[in-house]
């Protein structure tokens, strides 16, 4: 049975709310008009904790009152509960007025009610690309989460649902966090530079010119609180396998990196090697991260000997315009004290290499190192370097020798932005993008290719 819920926070009423079964409530509006903004978000099946980062800040241009479309059940209501610890939060707190609708036909009712322009889909990719599709044949906007879509056999449907975008005038645009981490972009500015890096070697399949490694955990902490995940998470088939989850983020900055600004197509990728393997999660720890006790009977098919095989991590080798790149997903139960979720990067130039490390000698911080100097003395790379780091715009940038041949360059906390900050930048891009009417004409090229690649990689894996 369908139920209809018009909700404002706080948390006092959402747990009111979710708790009694479902009455009505009378909405409460907020003190800003929507009338008096142009973008109106509308949240699709909340499932995933990044959907409530993109309400982690509000923007100028966005209307505070939120339509949410979901069926009834934990993910709706951790959803609200993370909005109301940012409308309630003592330091710069939001104001965020979340109408909510639960029901089974939550898509349906999305579609029909119209109470927004801007589709905000984050939660559970089996149906993502239907989900897609159908807002944007719809006319609305759509921000989408990674990864758009989890398998090849919806390639084309994703495809398509860029024309019908292009058609009826409305962005379709994925959340690229990791374009705005900060030893990313010194990374991809000095890689530019060819009196420091000279230009990116092709490579080969043994030793690609670009190799990224991604490191993350089912266990950690969101805006504080010890994460809560829906049990779907562990299915791949809904959440999807490593090789098209978060080597989403890793082909994109293959892609942004090595090809800045450039339009990229399918036919400029090939892949040559990919593998896939299983995290094995215990019902302790599936309990911990879930609050379950038992396994659902959808994971039933992945259970052995007690444990859960969970495909979540993967490999690729691919060429991407002649340059070989290599990508490398694991996920692993927690982390070590003191760390969280790891990169390692590194782009191979003449005349040195970039790498980025995140590991213990950097305290578990993206540490952005010159190393494998060739062609040049070390000091006239340190003047280069030097040179260099004071056309950035970036105030007190900082180098030191490390060992015989690299440096390491030093960045002020003020440019360590948090991840779950990303999401604000990402936003805000994306909002400067409807703004305008227009993206720029590399990016759904570089979405399409992005796809291709991770999907073409998994059935490489599978022998397909």
């Amino acid at each position: 049975m369908k139920r209809l819920f018009l909700v404002i926070l706080p948390l006092a009423f959402i747990l009111s709310s979710c708790g009694s079964g479902g009455s009505d409530s009378q909405q409460v509006k907020s003190d800003v008009s929507m009338e008096s903004k142009q973008v109106k978000l509308i949240t699709v099946d909340p499932g995933h904790f990044h959907a409530a980062l993109v309400q982690k800040s509000m923007y100028e241009q966005v209307s505070p009152d939120v339509h949410v479309y979901a069926p009834d059940g934990p993910d709706i209501t951790q959803h609200l509960n993370r909005i109301n610890g940012y409308n309630t939060r003592t330091s710069d707190p939001t104001a965020w007025n979340e109408i909510v609708y639960k029901g089974d036909d939550f898509f349906d009712k999305m579609l029909s009610d119209q109470a927004g322009n801007v589709v905000v889909l984050s939660g559970n990719n089996k149906k993502k690309a239907e989900y897609i599709t159908r807002s944007v044949n719809a006319g609305l906007n759509v921000l989408a989460d990674k990864p758009m879509i989890i398998r090849f056999e919806d390639f084309q449907q994703l495809e398509d649902a860029f024309k019908a975008a292009e058609q009826k005038g409305v962005l379709l645009y994925d959340i690229m966090t990791e374009r705005f981490e900060i030893t990313t972009l010194l990374q991809k500015t000095l890689s530019m530079n060819s009196s420091v890096f000279g230009t990116l070697v092709n490579g080969t399949e043994k030793e690609p010119a670009v190799t990224k490694v991604s490191v993350h955990h089912f266990s950690k902490l969101v805006s504080g609180s010890p994460l809560i995940r829906p049990a779907w998470f562990f299915d791949v088939e809904q959440q999807g396998e490593g090789l098209v989850d978060i080597t989403t983020h890793l082909v994109d900055l293959v892609q942004w990196e090595c090809f800045s600004e450039q339009v990229l197509s399918p036919a400029d990728v090939k892949i040559v090697a990919a593998k896939r393997w299983p995290t094995l999660i215990s019902q302790e720890e599936f309990r911990g991260v879930t609050g379950l006790e038992t396994f659902p009977d959808y994971l039933v098919k992945d259970v052995k000997d007690g444990k859960v095989n969970v495909y979540s991590n993967g490999e690729m080798i691919y060429s991407l315009k002649g340059v070989f790149a290599k990508i490398s997903v694991e996920w692993k139960y927690q982390a070590p004290p003191g760390g969280g979720d790891t990169h390692y990067s590194t782009m191979r130039g003449t005349q040195c290499d970039l790498t980025i490390k995140q590991g213990p000698d950097e305290k578990y911080l993206p540490t952005l190192y010159l190393e494998n100097i060739k062609g040049l003395k070390l000091n006239e790379m340190e003047a280069k370097l030097k040179s260099a780091l004071t056309e950035l715009p970036y105030d007190s940038l900082s180098y030191e020798k490390v060992g015989a041949n690299s440096f390491k360059i030093n960045v002020l906390p003020k440019y360590r932005v948090s991840h779950e900050e990303h999401f604000a930048q990402v936003t805000s891009k994306y909002l400067g993008f409807l703004k305008d009417g227009k993206m720029p004409d590399w990016e759904v090229p570089g979405m399409i290719t992005k796809y291709y690649t991770t999907t073409s990689a998994l059935s490489f894996a599978k022998g397909k």
